[in-house]
């Protein structure tokens, strides 16, 4: 059963012993970021800091820090099984060819159809609504890192509209808050929310709307960070998650649709003609981002609940709140990946690499040249253009276990022969490209090579141990003292 709210989800986890809350007076800055970095590190519970130095408002972190809370929050045993039942409605296992199977497929459609998102009319994100001076003065936003170059907003659902087509994109930018009433809006080059800004400014549309949600519940919390494709509706995908449709209300301000049952509200607009030095960060990558010009929010109002949870999360050296969100992702999305590439087994993107420098792919090869045939497919498939470094392995090693992976590099490769260097996009906060947004990116071959491809020599077999001898030492080795 869905949660309704952010503050469901809490009470759940309260009930499992997932959550502390810390009743001591704690500092918004730096202080709540120490706390959740070794809690998060340590594998411990989420957060909930009720006593905020300055702050009537209680601050929520690390509520998706381990792989057992991001199950909790998508409502499964197995988040493998979100991606299987997505496949199981886009494909189904036999595609409709007569009238009849056509029809047996019309009960998939509808099952889609339940979860567009419903509007309503009010909702608890109104229950305080201020229009009059509206100021973030009362939000506990956090400053993270001494390099930071201002407290930032880390978990805010920016809602845009494509100014063409008025279709929704929900995104996670992160927001500095310059003072009571303006923030930066980091949204990159490659994102959707760039893209509608980009858009506006180039046909002279002037103000666009924007509107923040902070604190949902956490299916809609985490298909903000999805990587969709283009004119995908993330609330759709929302409902999707929840198996129910997300409530949405209108704006007071701006012609936006916000989830209902929000903490709070940020509505407002960004200046197409404005830009700001917003940043340094400490970003997910466990370095400074660099400050740079981006474009600028400003508060025109702000609705919330009687006594809100600002929700935050902490990002910086691997692995933090966003590494748990990340493989999510990661397995919900593979049946998509195997859907158009059926060869791919399996996929790992390590929070060391921070999902955008390095992927991991395990295949079952074929034909020769197909490893680096896998390395474009990706670097042509959507927000995956941006990994720095692909590795393709056997269809029978075991992506999850880097220790078996980076045996298999160490030991498999050719240099000349199979590594592959293209250039192409990169993230905006990759710092070790010459250029901004634009770099090389490296892919290696590390599976078995045939003499089709060029090794004329004999292939030598992995050692392992004969079943028999396996067997007589398992059904020994109470005997060796073990």
């Amino acid at each position: 059963m869905a949660y309704l709210d952010l503050r469901a989800f809490m009470a759940d986890l309260e009930n499992r012993s997932l959550l502390k809350r810390i009743q001591t007076e704690v500092d918004a800055v730096f202080e709540i970021t120490e706390i959740s970095d070794r809690v998060v590190k340590s594998g411990g519970p989420a957060l909930l800091f009720e006593n905020v130095k300055g702050y009537r408002m209680p601050v929520a972190t690390n509520l998706f820090g381990t792989t057992e809370r991001m199950k909790l929050a998508l409502g499964v045993d197995d988040l493998d099984r979100i991606g299987e039942e997505l496949l199981a409605i886009i494909q189904p296992p036999e595609m409709p060819t007569t009238f009849m199977d056509k029809l047996k497929a019309l009960p998939k459609l509808a099952q889609l159809s339940s979860f567009i998102p419903k509007v309503v009319k009010s909702g608890a994100c109104k229950e305080i609504v201020s229009k009059n001076r509206p100021s973030l003065a009362e939000i506990p936003v956090l400053k993270c890192w001494p390099g930071d170059g201002g407290p930032f907003i880390t978990l805010p659902l920016v809602f845009t509209k494509d100014p063409d087509t008025g279709r929704r994109n929900v995104g996670m930018y992160r927001m500095q808050v310059y003072d009571d009433c303006t923030t930066g809006m980091h949204w990159h080059i490659h994102k959707d929310g760039a893209g509608h800004y980009h858009k506006r400014r180039a046909g002279g549309g002037g103000r666009m709307p924007v509107a923040v949600a902070l604190g949902a519940d956490p299916a809609v919390i985490l298909s903000a960070t999805a990587p969709l494709p283009t004119g995908i509706d993330e609330m759709l995908f929302a409902g999707f998650l929840r198996k129910e449709p997300v409530e949405l209300v209108k704006c007071e301000t701006v012609d936006i649709e916000v989830p209902a049952h929000a903490e709070i509200v940020l509505e407002g607009y960004v200046d197409p003609e404005e830009m700001r030095m917003e940043g340094p960060f400490g970003d997910h990558t466990g370095y400074y981002s660099l400050a740079d010009r981006y474009p600028v929010f400003h508060l025109t109002c702000v609705t919330r609940k009687k006594n809100p949870v600002y929700p935050a999360t902490i990002v910086g050296r691997p692995p933090m709140e966003d590494a748990f969100i990340g493989k999510a992702t990661e397995r919900i999305f593979l049946p998509m990946i195997k859907l158009q590439l059926p060869e791919v087994v399996d996929i790992n993107m390590p929070p060391e690499g921070v999902f955008h420098n390095c992927v991991i792919i395990s295949i079952q090869k074929r034909y020769p040249g197909q490893a680096k045939k896998i390395m474009s497919a990706l670097w042509g498939m959507g927000l995956m253009m941006l990994a720095k470094l692909i590795i393709v392995v056997d269809g029978d090693v075991d992506v999850q276990n880097m220790s078996e992976v980076m045996w298999r590099v160490f030991n498999n490769i050719d240099a000349r022969r199979d590594v592959m260097i293209v250039e192409g996009p990169l993230d905006a906060l990759d710092h070790a490209s010459p250029l901004p947004h634009l770099g090389t990116k490296m892919g290696i071959d590390a599976t078995r090579k045939w003499a089709s491809e060029g090794h004329t020599r004999e292939w030598p077999d992995d050692i392992v141990m004969s079943d028999g001898i396996k067997k007589l030492v398992d059904g020994k080795w109470s005997e060796y003292g073990f």
